[in-house]
C-alpha cells in the first residue's frame, strides 16, 4: 500500500509536468482575445501556444544554467507587475476589499452557496498550483531561500493581485464582452500588450521549473528501481540537480501538445491541473504523517492531528475536483494510471530479478572449495566479469564455468559505479581487493565515475586496471600509509588505488609502443620483464623500496604474462521469465510487460564503451 501510494503521488507529479506547461502558456496567450477580433483570435491563440511549447521543450537540452540568469528578472518583473496592477484596482475600484482576508467571509460564502460553493473549490485550486512542487527541485535553490522568497515576495504579490481582481469584479458583475472572466479583464487596456509579453515569459519560467522537477523525480525513481533506465544528462558541472532526460522531454512535449490541442480551453485544462495538484498534496500529507513518526520520532498523536487538519482541507478540495471528472479531470487520472502501470511492472520485475540474484549468489566458500585451479582449465589471459554486485560472486559466473569448464589465469570481477559527484579524483578511481588466497589470482575491482567524468578508451582503461591490481600486490608488502584506505566488505579487504597517472611513485606499466626510458629515468627503479616474447610486450616499473618478496614478484610476473596474452570482457545478459506454475497475471507482467520495458530501456552505461572484438556475452534465464 505504501509503494502504491508513493507511486500515485509520483505519477501525478509527472502528470503535472504535462498539464502545468499547457495551462500556463495557454492561459498567458489567451490575453490575445481582448487585443484582437474574435475571428482572428481563434486562428492565432492555439498556434502561438503550441509554438511556445515546442520551443520550451526543444531548448531543454541546453540546461537551465545557460538561461537561468534571465529567470530571476522575469519572475521579479512579473510579481511587481501583478502586485502593482492589484494595488491600482484596489484603490480605483474597491478599497474595502481588504476585509476579504478574514476567514469569516469564506465561511459565509460556503454557507450561502452550499453545493455550488463546494463545487467551485476545484477552480480555486488554480490559485495555489505550483506550491505542491515548490521543493521538488532543490538543485537550484536551498530550502531557506525558497522560504524567504515565498513569504516575503511571492505570497504578498499574489494576495495583492487576487484582491485587485476581486475589487474589479465587485464593480463589474456583468462583463459586456463574451470573454471569460479572467486575469486580463482587470488589467488596464493600455498595459495589456506589455503585461501579455511578461505573462508569456513568466509562464515559460514556471513551466521550466515543473519540467526540471519532473526530470528530478524520474531520476530518483530510476535510482530506486521504480522506473526503466533512461539516459540522464547532467547539464551543469557545479549543481547536481540540473539534469536533462531526452526520452522524457519528448514524451512530455507530445503529451503537452496533445492536451493543449485537444482541450483548447483554460477551464478544462484547469480542472485537469487542479486534480493533479490536489492529489499530490493529499499523498504528500499522508506520507508526511509517516515521516513525523518514523523519521522525526515524534508522537503518533501529533501525526494524527497533522493528517486530520491538513487532510480534511485537502479532501474537501479533492472531492470538488473529482466531481469534474468528465470536464477534463479524467486526463491526470489516465496519465497517472499509464505511468503507474509502467513503474509498478518495472519495479516488480526488478525486485524479482534482484531476489533471484541474491538467492543464487555464489558464496566465497564454493569458490575456495574448488581449489586454486577452480576445478577448471585456467588458460592464459585476463578475464573481466562485469557484475552489479559489490560483494559475492554473481550467478552468471557459476553458470559460465559449469557449462564451459575453462577460464583465464587471472580473474577480475569488475563493478562500475556512478557516484553523485561531478568528478572522481584519479587517486580514488579504483577500489581493488582480493578474493580468496593469493594463489587463486582472483580480484575484485570497483571503478567509480562521477557524472561528468569522461570514461577512457578501452586501451587506457585496461592499462589503469592492470596497474591498479599491480599496485594492490605491491601495497600488500608494506604498511598502509595515508594515501591508501582499507575498507571491509564482507571479509574482503578493499584498497583505494588511483590510476597510474595519479601515483607516479607507485607501480608503472609499459607496453609495446611506449618509451620505457621516459618512465624509468632513474637508477633507483628496477625492471621486471617477461622471459618470453609474445605478441604484446608488457613491463612493470617498481620503486626500489620496499623490496618485494618472491611471492609478490611471481604474482606480478603472472599478471604481466596474462596482460600480454590479452583481456576478455565477460558480459552477463539475463532473461527474466515467470515459472510455469505462476499465475496468469504474473506471467503477463513478467513475460510481456517487464520484458518489453527491458528491451526498450537503456542498457548499463559501461556496455557501450567495451570493445566488441574481445567481448563475450553470457546469457542466462532467470525463472522467478
Amino acid at each position: 500500500m505504501l509503494l502504491v501510494l508513493a507511486l500515485i503521488g509520483t505519477c501525478m507529479v509527472i502528470g503535472d509536468g504535462v498539464l502545468t506547461p499547457a495551462i500556463s502558456v495557454f492561459s498567458a496567450v489567451s490575453g490575445l482575445e481582448l487585443s484582437m477580433s474574435k475571428e482572428h483570435h481563434k486562428y492565432v491563440e492555439l498556434p502561438v501556444a503550441c509554438f511556445i511549447l515546442v520551443c520550451l521543450f526543444a531548448l531543454q537540452h541546453y540546461g537551465t544554467h545557460r538561461v537561468g540568469f534571465l529567470f530571476a528578472p522575469i519572475v521579479v518583473t512579473w510579481l511587481l507587475c501583478i502586485s502593482s496592477i492589484g494595488v491600482y484596482n484596489i484603490i480605483h475600484w474597491n478599497p474595502h476589499v481588504y476585509q476579504a482576508l478574514s476567514p469569516y467571509y469564506m465561511y459565509k460564502f460556503l454557507k450561502k452557496t452550499q453545493r455550488g460553493g463546494w463545487m467551485s473549490l476545484g477552480g480555486i485550486l488554480l490559485c495555489i498550483t505550483g506550491s505542491e512542487a515548490m521543493f521538488a527541485d532543490l538543485g537550484h535553490f536551498s530550502q531557506s531561500s525558497i522560504k524567504i522568497a515565498f513569504t516575503s515576495v511571492v505570497y504578498p504579490s499574489l494576495i495583492l493581485a487576487y484582491m485587485g481582481q476581486a475589487a474589479y469584479l465587485s464593480k463589474h458583475h456583468i462583463i459586456e464582452s463574451n470573454y471569460q472572466i479572467g486575469f486580463y479583464v482587470s488589467v488596464p487596456e493600455r498595459l495589456r500588450w506589455p503585461v501579455l509579453a511578461i505573462a508569456i515569459l513568466a509562464a515559460v519560467v514556471g513551466s521550466q521549473a515543473i519540467i526540471t522537477g519532473t526530470f528530478s523525480i524520474i531520476k530518483q525513481c530510476s535510482a530506486l528501481g521504480c522506473f526503466p533506465r533512461v539516459k540522464i544528462i547532467h547539464t551543469s558541472s557545479k549543481m547536481h540537480g540540473q539534469i536533462y532526460i531526452p526520452e522524457i522531454n519528448w514524451i512530455l512535449m507530445l503529451l503537452c501538445l496533445a492536451v493543449t490541442i485537444g482541450f483548447r480551453d483554460t477551464k478544462r485544462l484547469g480542472n485537469a491541473s487542479g486534480l493533479a495538484v490536489i492529489t499530490v498534496m493529499l499523498v504528500t500529507t499522508c506520507l508526511m504523517s509517516l515521516v513525523i513518526v518514523l523519521c522525526w520520532n515524534q508522537s503518533i498523536f501529533l501525526a494524527i492531528c497533522f493528517i486530520l487538519f491538513f487532510g480534511a482541507i485537502e479532501a474537501l478540495y479533492f472531492s470538488a475536483s473529482l466531481i469534474k471528472f468528465r470536464e477534463g479531470a479524467w486526463v491526470p487520472i489516465v496519465l497517472s494510471f499509464v505511468f503507474m502501470v509502467v513503474m509498478y511492472v518495472w519495479h516488480y520485475g526488478t525486485l524479482k530479478k534482484y531476489e533471484f540474484d541474491v538467492q543464487n549468489k555464489v558464496s566465497i566458500n564454493w569458490l575456495l572449495n574448488l581449489g586454486p585451479s577452480l576445478g577448471i582449465v585456467r588458460v592464459r589471459g585476463i578475464g573481466l566479469v562485469h557484475t552489479e554486485l559489490v560483494s559475492g560472486i554473481p550467478a552468471i559466473f557459476s553458470h559460465f564455468v559449469t557449462n564451459l569448464p575453462a577460464f583465464h589465469q587471472v580473474l577480475v570481477f569488475l563493478c562500475i559505479k556512478s557516484v553523485p559527484v561531478p568528478y572522481v579524483q584519479p587517486e580514488e578511481r579504483f577500489l581493488v581487493g582480493r578474493i580468496g588466497p593469493k594463489e587463486y589470482r582472483i580480484y575484485r575491482c570497483i571503478v567509480r565515475y562521477g557524472y561528468h567524468d569522461i570514461q577512457k578508451d578501452d586501451v587506457e582503461f585496461e592499462k589503469d586496471l592492470v596497474c591498479s591490481i599491480a599496485e594492490l600486490i605491491r601495497s600488500e608488502t608494506m604498511e598502509p600509509n595515508g594515501r591508501v584506505e582499507d575498507l571491509q566488505k564482507e571479509d574482503e579487504k578493499m584498497t583505494v588505488v588511483g590510476t597510474s597517472s595519479a601515483h607516479a611513485e607507485g607501480v608503472q606499466i609499459c607496453e609495446e609502443d611506449e618509451d620505457f626510458t621516459d618512465i624509468a629515468g632513474s637508477s633507483e627503479l628496477k625492471e621486471i620483464q617477461s622471459p618470453v616474447y609474445p605478441r604484446k610486450r608488457v613491463r612493470f616499473v617498481l620503486p626500489e623500496s620496499p623490496r618485494l618478496d618472491l611471492g609478490a614478484r611471481a604474482e606480478l610476473q603472472e599478471l604481466m604474462e596474462a596482460r600480454e596474452a590479452g583481456m576478455a570482457f565477460i558480459l552477463g545478459h539475463s532473461y527474466v521469465k515467470a515459472k510455469r506454475q505462476s499465475s496468469l497475471i504474473k506471467r503477463l507482467v513478467i513475460n510481456f510487460g517487464y520484458d518489453f520495458l527491458r528491451r526498450n530501456s537503456r542498457g548499463p552505461t559501461y556496455a557501450s564503451s567495451i570493445p566488441h572484438v574481445s567481448t563475450l556475452e553470457v546469457g542466462m534465464v532467470y525463472l522467478v
